[in-house]
Protein backbone atom coordinates (compact mmCIF):
# COMPACT_ATOMS: atom_id res chain seq x y z
CA UNK A 1 0.00 0.00 0.00
CA UNK A 2 1.40 3.67 -1.19
CA UNK A 3 2.03 6.02 1.40
CA UNK A 4 -0.74 8.61 0.22
CA UNK A 5 -3.16 5.93 0.34
CA UNK A 6 -3.06 6.17 4.18
CA UNK A 7 -4.22 9.51 3.59
CA UNK A 8 -7.30 8.58 2.18
CA UNK A 9 -9.66 7.70 6.20
CA UNK A 10 -8.01 11.23 7.34
CA UNK A 11 -9.11 13.58 4.22
CA UNK A 12 -12.65 13.42 5.13
CA UNK A 13 -12.10 14.91 8.92
CA UNK A 14 -9.25 17.58 7.66
CA UNK A 15 -10.38 21.49 7.27
CA UNK A 16 -10.67 22.21 3.55
CA UNK A 17 -11.52 25.52 1.46
CA UNK A 18 -13.37 24.16 -1.60
CA UNK A 19 -11.66 24.83 -5.08
CA UNK A 20 -13.51 27.72 -7.20
CA UNK A 21 -16.09 26.37 -9.14
CA UNK A 22 -16.11 29.57 -11.99
CA UNK A 23 -12.87 31.60 -12.84
CA UNK A 24 -12.35 34.50 -10.10
CA UNK A 25 -12.21 37.83 -11.41
CA UNK A 26 -9.24 40.22 -10.55
CA UNK A 27 -11.17 42.54 -8.31
CA UNK A 28 -12.52 40.02 -6.48
CA UNK A 29 -9.36 38.41 -5.88
CA UNK A 30 -7.51 41.57 -4.51
CA UNK A 31 -10.84 41.58 -2.27
CA UNK A 32 -9.83 38.21 -0.45
CA UNK A 33 -6.21 38.94 -0.20
CA UNK A 34 -7.46 41.93 1.29
CA UNK A 35 -9.54 40.50 3.68
CA UNK A 36 -6.95 37.44 4.79
CA UNK A 37 -4.43 40.09 4.76
CA UNK A 38 -6.69 41.97 7.71
CA UNK A 39 -7.72 38.81 9.61
CA UNK A 40 -4.03 37.71 9.52
CA UNK A 41 -3.47 41.27 10.98
CA UNK A 42 -5.81 41.19 13.49
CA UNK A 43 -4.24 38.17 15.04
CA UNK A 44 -1.00 39.40 15.35
CA UNK A 45 -2.85 42.23 17.74
CA UNK A 46 -4.47 39.88 19.87
CA UNK A 47 -2.68 39.07 22.92
CA UNK A 48 -2.91 35.45 24.16
CA UNK A 49 -5.23 34.87 27.19
CA UNK A 50 -4.10 32.99 30.21
CA UNK A 51 0.06 34.07 29.72
CA UNK A 52 2.17 35.29 32.69
CA UNK A 53 4.40 38.60 32.19
CA UNK A 54 7.37 36.46 31.80
CA UNK A 55 10.96 37.55 30.79
CA UNK A 56 11.78 34.09 29.60
CA UNK A 57 13.87 33.85 26.56
CA UNK A 58 12.51 33.73 22.71
CA UNK A 59 13.93 31.05 20.97
CA UNK A 60 12.65 33.13 17.40
CA UNK A 61 13.61 36.27 18.26
CA UNK A 62 16.17 36.52 15.17
CA UNK A 63 13.06 34.96 13.36
CA UNK A 64 10.52 36.51 13.86
CA UNK A 65 10.02 38.90 11.16
CA UNK A 66 10.63 36.00 8.44
CA UNK A 67 8.28 34.17 10.36
CA UNK A 68 5.50 36.16 10.32
CA UNK A 69 5.45 35.73 13.72
CA UNK A 70 4.52 38.51 16.90
CA UNK A 71 5.44 37.66 20.66
CA UNK A 72 2.68 37.12 22.95
CA UNK A 73 -0.21 36.66 20.35
CA UNK A 74 -2.51 34.77 18.63
CA UNK A 75 0.53 34.94 15.62
CA UNK A 76 2.91 33.26 17.76
CA UNK A 77 4.02 30.35 15.96
CA UNK A 78 3.33 32.72 12.24
CA UNK A 79 3.98 30.36 9.00
CA UNK A 80 7.12 28.12 10.54
CA UNK A 81 4.61 25.07 10.47
CA UNK A 82 3.26 25.90 7.09
CA UNK A 83 6.86 26.65 5.80
CA UNK A 84 8.49 23.33 8.04
CA UNK A 85 5.66 20.96 6.72
CA UNK A 86 5.65 22.06 3.36
CA UNK A 87 9.55 21.54 3.10
CA UNK A 88 9.45 18.25 4.30
CA UNK A 89 6.91 16.91 2.34
CA UNK A 90 8.44 18.27 -0.92
CA UNK A 91 12.04 16.82 0.39
CA UNK A 92 10.58 13.06 0.41
CA UNK A 93 8.54 12.96 -2.38
CA UNK A 94 11.74 14.84 -4.48
CA UNK A 95 14.03 11.84 -2.97
CA UNK A 96 11.04 9.30 -4.19
CA UNK A 97 10.43 8.27 -0.29
CA UNK A 98 6.64 9.22 -0.51
CA UNK A 99 5.83 8.33 -4.26
CA UNK A 100 3.81 11.32 -5.78
CA UNK A 101 2.38 11.35 -9.53
CA UNK A 102 1.68 15.21 -9.54
CA UNK A 103 -0.39 14.43 -12.91
CA UNK A 104 -2.94 12.60 -11.36
CA UNK A 105 -5.58 15.00 -9.19
CA UNK A 106 -6.19 12.03 -6.86
CA UNK A 107 -2.03 12.24 -6.02
CA UNK A 108 -2.46 16.39 -5.80
CA UNK A 109 -5.25 15.95 -3.42
CA UNK A 110 -3.57 13.59 -0.97
CA UNK A 111 -0.38 15.12 -1.18
CA UNK A 112 -1.80 18.01 -0.16
CA UNK A 113 -3.84 16.60 2.57
CA UNK A 114 -0.65 14.52 3.65
CA UNK A 115 1.21 18.48 4.01
CA UNK A 116 -1.78 19.63 6.17
CA UNK A 117 -2.31 16.96 8.39
CA UNK A 118 1.63 17.17 9.08
CA UNK A 119 1.58 21.26 9.42
CA UNK A 120 -1.43 20.64 11.89
CA UNK A 121 0.95 18.22 13.72
CA UNK A 122 3.79 20.42 13.99
CA UNK A 123 1.36 23.40 15.38
CA UNK A 124 0.48 21.24 18.18
CA UNK A 125 3.78 20.12 18.35
CA UNK A 126 5.19 23.45 19.03
CA UNK A 127 2.22 24.94 21.16
CA UNK A 128 2.78 21.80 23.20
CA UNK A 129 6.89 22.52 23.17
CA UNK A 130 6.36 26.52 23.82
CA UNK A 131 4.66 26.23 27.12
CA UNK A 132 6.14 23.58 28.77
CA UNK A 133 9.50 25.15 27.58
CA UNK A 134 8.37 27.96 29.62
CA UNK A 135 8.32 31.05 27.22
CA UNK A 136 4.56 32.27 29.17
CA UNK A 137 5.69 31.23 32.41
CA UNK A 138 6.74 29.02 34.66
CA UNK A 139 4.07 25.67 34.19
CA UNK A 140 3.76 25.35 38.13
CA UNK A 141 2.58 29.19 38.24
CA UNK A 142 0.07 29.17 35.07
CA UNK A 143 -1.45 26.16 36.29
CA UNK A 144 -2.91 23.30 33.72
CA UNK A 145 -5.63 25.42 33.18
CA UNK A 146 -3.95 28.47 31.75
CA UNK A 147 -1.54 26.12 30.09
CA UNK A 148 -4.17 24.25 28.35
CA UNK A 149 -6.12 27.61 27.16
CA UNK A 150 -2.69 29.04 26.03
CA UNK A 151 -2.20 26.07 24.09
CA UNK A 152 -5.98 25.70 22.34
CA UNK A 153 -5.24 29.35 21.07
CA UNK A 154 -2.05 28.42 19.35
CA UNK A 155 -3.23 25.35 17.97
CA UNK A 156 -6.67 27.54 16.56
CA UNK A 157 -4.50 30.64 15.17
CA UNK A 158 -1.75 27.96 13.34
CA UNK A 159 -5.29 26.24 11.79
CA UNK A 160 -6.53 29.72 10.67
CA UNK A 161 -3.01 30.42 9.11
CA UNK A 162 -3.07 26.94 7.34
CA UNK A 163 -6.44 27.72 6.55
CA UNK A 164 -5.80 31.41 5.23
CA UNK A 165 -3.52 30.20 2.74
CA UNK A 166 -4.71 27.38 1.17
CA UNK A 167 -7.50 29.97 0.28
CA UNK A 168 -5.00 32.20 -1.32
CA UNK A 169 -3.42 29.09 -3.45
CA UNK A 170 -6.61 27.72 -4.77
CA UNK A 171 -7.32 30.70 -6.19
CA UNK A 172 -9.44 33.06 -4.59
CA UNK A 173 -6.57 34.97 -3.76
CA UNK A 174 -2.95 36.55 -5.50
CA UNK A 175 -0.08 34.14 -4.64
CA UNK A 176 -0.23 32.34 -1.12
CA UNK A 177 -0.68 33.36 2.37
CA UNK A 178 3.35 32.45 2.95
CA UNK A 179 4.36 35.12 0.93
CA UNK A 180 2.00 37.48 1.65
CA UNK A 181 2.49 37.21 4.87
CA UNK A 182 5.95 37.35 4.86
CA UNK A 183 6.09 40.74 3.12
CA UNK A 184 3.53 42.61 5.17
CA UNK A 185 5.37 41.70 8.20
CA UNK A 186 9.02 42.56 6.74
CA UNK A 187 7.03 46.08 5.26
CA UNK A 188 5.65 46.13 8.56
CA UNK A 189 8.83 46.33 10.81
CA UNK A 190 10.75 48.56 8.28
CA UNK A 191 8.10 51.39 8.12
CA UNK A 192 8.26 51.34 11.78
CA UNK A 193 11.72 51.27 11.49
CA UNK A 194 11.95 54.58 9.61
CA UNK A 195 9.31 56.17 11.41
CA UNK A 196 8.44 55.58 15.15
CA UNK A 197 7.55 57.37 17.49
CA UNK A 198 8.13 55.50 20.27
CA UNK A 199 10.77 57.44 22.76
CA UNK A 200 13.49 55.20 24.10
CA UNK A 201 15.94 56.30 26.93
CA UNK A 202 19.35 55.14 26.00
CA UNK A 203 21.38 56.69 28.74
CA UNK A 204 21.96 60.36 25.87
CA UNK A 205 18.77 61.44 26.60
CA UNK A 206 15.30 60.94 25.40
CA UNK A 207 15.63 59.47 21.70
CA UNK A 208 12.98 58.38 19.14
CA UNK A 209 13.32 55.16 17.93
CA UNK A 210 12.25 55.61 14.00
CA UNK A 211 15.42 56.33 11.99
CA UNK A 212 13.74 59.45 10.22
CA UNK A 213 12.11 60.86 12.92
CA UNK A 214 15.40 60.63 15.02
CA UNK A 215 16.92 62.64 12.34
CA UNK A 216 14.17 65.49 12.50
CA UNK A 217 14.49 65.18 16.28
CA UNK A 218 17.85 66.10 16.30
CA UNK A 219 18.57 68.45 14.10
CA UNK A 220 16.03 70.65 15.62
CA UNK A 221 17.53 69.51 19.31
CA UNK A 222 21.36 70.26 18.47
CA UNK A 223 22.98 73.48 18.19
CA UNK A 224 25.82 71.56 16.36
CA UNK A 225 23.99 69.75 12.82
CA UNK A 226 26.75 68.29 12.06
CA UNK A 227 26.95 66.68 15.31
CA UNK A 228 23.16 65.47 14.95
CA UNK A 229 23.80 64.37 11.47
CA UNK A 230 26.50 62.27 12.68
CA UNK A 231 24.47 60.79 15.66
CA UNK A 232 21.40 60.24 12.85
CA UNK A 233 23.77 58.15 10.72
CA UNK A 234 25.49 55.95 13.37
CA UNK A 235 24.00 55.87 16.55
CA UNK A 236 24.32 52.77 18.30
CA UNK A 237 21.65 50.13 19.47
CA UNK A 238 18.69 51.93 17.65
CA UNK A 239 18.00 52.11 14.20
CA UNK A 240 20.04 55.12 12.07
CA UNK A 241 19.92 56.35 8.66
CA UNK A 242 22.84 53.77 7.81
CA UNK A 243 20.60 51.37 8.16
CA UNK A 244 17.70 52.75 6.45
CA UNK A 245 20.17 53.49 3.15
CA UNK A 246 21.06 50.07 3.26
CA UNK A 247 17.81 49.18 3.41
CA UNK A 248 17.00 51.21 0.07
CA UNK A 249 20.32 50.04 -1.33
CA UNK A 250 19.42 46.35 -1.49
CA UNK A 251 16.29 47.07 -2.44
CA UNK A 252 17.36 48.60 -5.45
CA UNK A 253 20.10 45.77 -5.74
CA UNK A 254 17.70 42.96 -5.84
CA UNK A 255 15.21 44.82 -8.50
CA UNK A 256 18.03 44.82 -10.90
CA UNK A 257 18.95 41.67 -10.51
CA UNK A 258 15.36 40.50 -10.80
CA UNK A 259 15.22 41.57 -14.30
CA UNK A 260 18.54 39.10 -15.37
CA UNK A 261 17.41 35.90 -17.32
CA UNK A 262 17.81 33.92 -20.77
CA UNK A 263 14.97 33.36 -22.83
CA UNK A 264 14.83 30.51 -24.79
CA UNK A 265 13.21 30.35 -28.14
CA UNK A 266 9.93 27.98 -28.71
CA UNK A 267 7.56 27.27 -31.36
CA UNK A 268 4.51 25.58 -31.76
CA UNK A 269 5.23 21.84 -33.51
CA UNK A 270 1.66 21.72 -34.57
CA UNK A 271 1.44 25.42 -36.05
CA UNK A 272 3.81 26.91 -37.83
CA UNK A 273 4.61 30.75 -37.23
CA UNK A 274 3.66 30.67 -33.59
CA UNK A 275 6.82 31.43 -31.83
CA UNK A 276 7.43 32.49 -27.62
CA UNK A 277 10.28 32.84 -25.22
CA UNK A 278 10.48 30.43 -22.09
CA UNK A 279 12.47 32.85 -19.73
CA UNK A 280 15.04 30.86 -17.42
CA UNK A 281 15.80 33.99 -14.60
CA UNK A 282 18.90 34.02 -12.50
CA UNK A 283 16.59 33.72 -9.38
CA UNK A 284 15.48 30.10 -11.23
CA UNK A 285 13.91 29.84 -7.79
CA UNK A 286 12.75 32.70 -6.63
CA UNK A 287 12.56 32.54 -2.86
CA UNK A 288 12.90 29.17 -1.98
CA UNK A 289 16.54 28.45 -1.30
CA UNK A 290 16.05 31.46 1.65
CA UNK A 291 12.85 30.49 2.98
CA UNK A 292 14.03 26.90 3.45
CA UNK A 293 17.50 27.47 4.71
CA UNK A 294 15.62 30.25 7.08
CA UNK A 295 13.43 27.17 8.36
CA UNK A 296 16.36 24.98 9.31
CA UNK A 297 18.21 27.68 10.95
CA UNK A 298 15.01 28.73 13.29
CA UNK A 299 14.37 24.96 14.03
CA UNK A 300 17.67 24.80 14.74
CA UNK A 301 17.49 27.91 17.33
CA UNK A 302 14.90 26.95 19.03
CA UNK A 303 16.46 22.99 19.63
CA UNK A 304 19.49 24.95 21.08
CA UNK A 305 17.67 27.48 23.28
CA UNK A 306 15.39 24.66 24.46
CA UNK A 307 18.11 22.26 25.61
CA UNK A 308 20.59 24.99 26.80
CA UNK A 309 17.76 26.23 28.82
CA UNK A 310 17.20 22.72 30.35
CA UNK A 311 20.73 21.28 30.21
CA UNK A 312 23.35 24.06 29.86
CA UNK A 313 26.07 22.20 31.71
CA UNK A 314 26.15 19.60 29.22
CA UNK A 315 29.12 19.65 26.88
CA UNK A 316 27.01 18.26 23.58
CA UNK A 317 24.53 21.32 24.62
CA UNK A 318 26.71 23.72 24.50
CA UNK A 319 28.62 22.64 21.14
CA UNK A 320 25.48 23.59 20.06
CA UNK A 321 24.78 26.68 21.18
CA UNK A 322 25.58 28.75 24.24
CA UNK A 323 23.08 31.79 24.48
CA UNK A 324 22.72 34.90 26.58
CA UNK A 325 20.31 37.24 27.52
CA UNK A 326 20.57 40.39 26.22
CA UNK A 327 20.99 43.61 28.70
CA UNK A 328 19.19 45.69 27.14
CA UNK A 329 16.45 43.52 26.01
CA UNK A 330 14.89 41.36 28.15
CA UNK A 331 13.53 38.01 26.55
CA UNK A 332 16.06 38.16 23.84
CA UNK A 333 18.68 35.93 23.79
CA UNK A 334 22.06 35.70 21.08
CA UNK A 335 24.21 33.08 20.62
CA UNK A 336 27.33 33.53 21.97
CA UNK A 337 29.16 30.53 21.26
CA UNK A 338 28.89 27.49 19.14
CA UNK A 339 27.20 26.26 16.11
CA UNK A 340 24.43 28.18 16.42
CA UNK A 341 26.62 31.24 16.93
CA UNK A 342 28.51 30.62 13.54
CA UNK A 343 25.43 30.08 11.47
CA UNK A 344 24.03 33.62 13.15
CA UNK A 345 25.56 36.78 11.32
CA UNK A 346 27.33 38.96 12.59
CA UNK A 347 25.61 42.14 14.50
CA UNK A 348 27.86 44.75 13.02
CA UNK A 349 31.43 45.40 11.05
CA UNK A 350 32.96 46.04 14.40
CA UNK A 351 32.45 42.41 15.62
CA UNK A 352 33.42 41.10 12.05
CA UNK A 353 36.91 42.47 12.61
CA UNK A 354 37.05 41.11 16.16
CA UNK A 355 35.97 37.96 15.13
CA UNK A 356 36.53 37.40 11.24
CA UNK A 357 36.34 33.30 12.01
CA UNK A 358 32.84 33.68 12.52
CA UNK A 359 31.86 36.15 9.46
CA UNK A 360 33.72 33.71 7.48
CA UNK A 361 32.10 30.52 8.84
CA UNK A 362 29.05 32.32 8.08
CA UNK A 363 29.81 33.19 5.20
CA UNK A 364 30.31 29.63 4.04
CA UNK A 365 27.33 28.20 5.29
CA UNK A 366 24.86 30.56 3.87
CA UNK A 367 26.36 30.34 -0.03
CA UNK A 368 26.04 26.94 0.34
CA UNK A 369 23.21 25.62 1.91
CA UNK A 370 21.73 28.60 -0.53
CA UNK A 371 22.97 26.72 -3.62
CA UNK A 372 22.35 23.44 -2.49
CA UNK A 373 18.48 24.14 -1.30
CA UNK A 374 18.41 25.88 -4.94
CA UNK A 375 19.33 22.56 -6.68
CA UNK A 376 17.26 20.68 -4.57
CA UNK A 377 14.86 22.85 -4.88
CA UNK A 378 14.32 22.16 -8.71
CA UNK A 379 14.21 18.32 -8.59
CA UNK A 380 11.94 18.13 -5.67
CA UNK A 381 9.12 20.69 -7.29
CA UNK A 382 8.63 19.64 -10.82
CA UNK A 383 11.15 22.60 -12.22
CA UNK A 384 13.90 20.63 -13.45
CA UNK A 385 15.19 20.37 -16.62
CA UNK A 386 13.70 17.01 -17.46
CA UNK A 387 10.29 18.36 -15.75
CA UNK A 388 9.95 21.44 -18.31
CA UNK A 389 10.97 19.70 -20.86
CA UNK A 390 7.99 17.41 -20.30
CA UNK A 391 6.03 20.31 -20.29
CA UNK A 392 6.60 21.65 -23.45
CA UNK A 393 6.10 18.24 -24.95
CA UNK A 394 2.78 18.38 -23.36
CA UNK A 395 2.23 21.78 -24.51
CA UNK A 396 3.23 20.57 -28.37
CA UNK A 397 6.27 22.93 -28.17
CA UNK A 398 9.56 22.32 -29.36
CA UNK A 399 13.28 24.50 -28.85
CA UNK A 400 13.79 26.30 -32.18
CA UNK A 401 17.10 24.57 -33.66
CA UNK A 402 17.03 21.56 -31.82
CA UNK A 403 15.09 17.99 -32.08
CA UNK A 404 12.33 17.00 -29.81
CA UNK A 405 14.47 14.97 -27.96
CA UNK A 406 17.38 17.45 -27.45
CA UNK A 407 15.38 19.69 -25.33
CA UNK A 408 16.72 18.33 -22.11
CA UNK A 409 20.31 18.77 -22.99
CA UNK A 410 19.47 21.96 -23.76
CA UNK A 411 17.41 22.81 -20.74
CA UNK A 412 20.53 21.22 -18.39
CA UNK A 413 22.81 23.82 -19.68
CA UNK A 414 20.63 26.52 -18.38
CA UNK A 415 18.87 25.77 -15.51
CA UNK A 416 20.80 23.71 -12.62
CA UNK A 417 23.46 26.56 -13.55
CA UNK A 418 20.84 29.40 -12.80
CA UNK A 419 19.35 27.21 -10.01
CA UNK A 420 22.60 27.38 -8.09
CA UNK A 421 24.40 30.71 -9.19
CA UNK A 422 21.16 32.72 -8.30
CA UNK A 423 20.94 30.82 -4.81
CA UNK A 424 24.81 32.06 -4.05
CA UNK A 425 23.51 35.02 -5.37
CA UNK A 426 21.00 35.01 -3.10
CA UNK A 427 22.75 34.45 -0.45
CA UNK A 428 25.57 36.87 -1.10
CA UNK A 429 22.65 39.71 -0.93
CA UNK A 430 21.74 38.30 2.32
CA UNK A 431 25.30 38.50 3.36
CA UNK A 432 25.79 42.54 2.09
CA UNK A 433 22.62 43.23 3.79
CA UNK A 434 23.40 41.72 7.36
CA UNK A 435 26.80 43.06 7.33
CA UNK A 436 25.69 46.79 5.80
CA UNK A 437 23.00 46.35 9.09
CA UNK A 438 19.87 46.71 7.05
CA UNK A 439 16.91 47.12 8.57
CA UNK A 440 15.06 43.39 8.67
CA UNK A 441 17.61 41.22 8.01
CA UNK A 442 19.21 40.46 4.68
CA UNK A 443 16.87 37.46 4.58
CA UNK A 444 13.90 39.73 5.13
CA UNK A 445 14.88 42.05 2.29
CA UNK A 446 15.28 39.39 0.18
CA UNK A 447 11.71 37.72 1.02
CA UNK A 448 10.48 41.30 0.79
CA UNK A 449 11.71 42.31 -2.69
CA UNK A 450 11.18 38.79 -4.48
CA UNK A 451 7.89 38.78 -3.31
CA UNK A 452 6.59 41.82 -3.89
CA UNK A 453 8.19 41.92 -7.21
CA UNK A 454 5.79 38.54 -7.90
CA UNK A 455 2.53 40.41 -6.91
CA UNK A 456 3.88 43.15 -9.09
CA UNK A 457 4.25 40.59 -11.85
CA UNK A 458 0.77 39.32 -11.35
CA UNK A 459 -0.57 42.81 -11.77
CA UNK A 460 0.95 43.27 -14.41
CA UNK A 461 -0.27 40.13 -16.30
CA UNK A 462 -3.74 40.78 -14.99
CA UNK A 463 -3.75 44.39 -16.67
CA UNK A 464 -2.70 43.15 -19.88
CA UNK A 465 -5.95 40.64 -20.30
CA UNK A 466 -8.72 42.62 -21.23
CA UNK A 467 -11.25 40.26 -19.12
CA UNK A 468 -8.90 40.31 -16.39
CA UNK A 469 -10.59 43.04 -13.96
CA UNK A 470 -14.04 41.79 -15.02
CA UNK A 471 -16.32 38.65 -14.20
Amino acid sequence: MRFLHLMKPVMCILPEVASPDRKIPFREKILWTIVTLFIFLVCCQIPLYGIHASKSNDPFYWMRVILASNRGTLMELGISPIITSGMVMQLLAGSRIIEVNQSLKEDRALFGGAQKLFGILITVGEAVAYVFSGMYGDLATLGAGNALLIILQLISAGMIVIILDELLQKGYGLGSGISLFIATNICESIIWKAFSPTTINTGRGTEFEGALIALIHLLITRQSKVRALNEAFYRQNLPNLTNLLATVLIFLIVIYFQGWKVDLPIKYAKYRGQQGKYPIKLFYTSNMPIILQTALVSNLYFLSQLMYNRYSSNILVRLFGVWKELKDAPGQSVPVSGIAYYISPPTSLSEIVLDPFHAVIYVVFIMISCALFSKTWIEVSGSAPKDVAKQLREQQMIMKGHRAGSIVHELERYIPTAAAFGGMCIGALTILADFLGAIGSGTGILLAVTIIYQYYEMFAKEGSDPNGFVA
